[in-house]
């Protein structure tokens, strides 16, 4: 098996290739000059905002796992290019050069309404204003109507092996006015690259599929797990979904949690 994988330099990327190569995948990952990759990774030098640099990534991969998206940052006409157009460059680069490979694309689990009565559902009616989720529901419907063997995995909050995201999490509470008893939905990077794993056997084809863990977590608890202080409140909360994805569907089809990669 030959995977390419975009995004590869990223948070998520660069941990996933590193426990990919070491059970023995043979990864390719599209990077721009001057990137450096996990060691055993094959560096394809493209963009997937240039077409012409995505046909020798993709030749010949049995996968395409695609990470690559913009995020943090108030550009939203390059977040949109990004995350919509690059989708669709690659799309169109797996369809006429690997036309047989899984592709593999996170998305987010911000594309659901705040406001929901419960968790978040894989079927539930989405209209994010944010241009990333926005952006990202976009990208998920030019896959899945590519004729492509697709699947979606929508990540909530990834943090481990070191990766700082949970230390700014004190910034973004701040940013957010998050409620202290607000619960979000986590996903460690094991268990990022477990559902991948699965999602390569074919479990997921055809699926949009909620990768998080079995127990969300206060704001208020995770500010605390990395030493920093909230104010508490026992004022209502407004949105107690908002943030929380339900995990019953990738149970179902196989126990993310338990899975060995």
């Amino acid at each position: 098996m030959t995977i390419l994988v975009t995004g590869g330099t990223g948070l998520v990327g660069s941990r996933l290739l590193k426990r990919l190569v070491e059970a023995g995948v043979e990864c390719r990952a599209l990077v721009r000059a001057g990137k450096e990759l996990p060691a055993g990774v094959t560096p394809v030098e493209g963009d997937i905002l240039d077409p012409a640099s995505l046909a020798t990534a993709v030749e010949g991969v049995s996968a395409v796992v695609h990470l690559a998206a913009v995020f943090r940052t108030p550009d939203n006409d390059l977040v949109w290019k990004s995350n919509l157009a690059g989708t669709r460059n690659l799309v169109d680069a797996a369809k006429a050069h690997a036309p047989d490979a899984r592709f593999i694309m996170a998305s987010t689990i911000l594309v659901y309404n705040p406001d929901s009565p419960r968790p978040g559902r894989e079927d539930d009616a989405s209209d994010p204003k944010l241009a990333y989720p926005a952006s990202k529901l976009a990208a998920e419907k030019e896959l899945r109507q590519s004729g492509l063997n697709w699947s979606i995995l929508r990540f909530p909050f990834v943090y481990g092996d070191k990766d700082g995201h949970m230390e700014s999490l004190p910034k973004f509470v701040d940013m957010m006015k998050w409620h202290p008893a607000n619960k979000l939905s986590l996903i460690h990077h094991q268990d990022i690259a477990t559902a991948v794993n699965l999602a390569l056997t074919g479990a997921m084809d055809g699926r949009i599929v909620n990768t998080v863990d079995e127990a969300p977590t206060s704001v208020y608890e995770l500010i605390e797990l990395v030493g920093a202080m909230m104010e508490p409140s026992s004022r209502p909360l407004e949105n107690p979904w908002s943030g929380h994805a339900d995990g019953s569907l990738a149970r179902s089809l196989s126990s993310i949690s338990t899975l060995p990669f």
